[in-house]
C-alpha cells in the first residue's frame, strides 16, 4: 500500500493570503451589521460587537 495524502481538514494560514485586509474588513462590516441587526436579542448583538471589535484591532495592527 502507498501512502496517501488527504486535503481533507488541512489549514491555510491566514496571513498567506493576499487579500487579508479586505476579508477583515468585509468581516468587520459583517459584525458591524448583525449587531445593529439583533435589537430583540441584547446578548447576541454584544457579541457580535465584541467579535468586531477583535477584528478591529487586529486590522489596526495591520495597517
Amino acid at each position: 500500500m502507498e501512502k496517501q495524502y488527504c486535503k481533507v481538514g488541512t489549514v491555510k494560514p491566514i496571513a498567506a493570503n493576499a487579500d487579508i485586509i479586505t476579508l477583515l474588513e468585509y468581516q468587520y462590516q459583517n459584525f458591524i451589521d448583525k449587531a445593529s441587526n439583533m435589537q430583540s436579542n441584547n446578548q447576541l448583538g454584544e457579541f457580535f460587537e465584541q467579535k468586531a471589535q477583535k477584528i478591529k484591532k487586529t486590522l489596526e495592527n495591520l495597517v
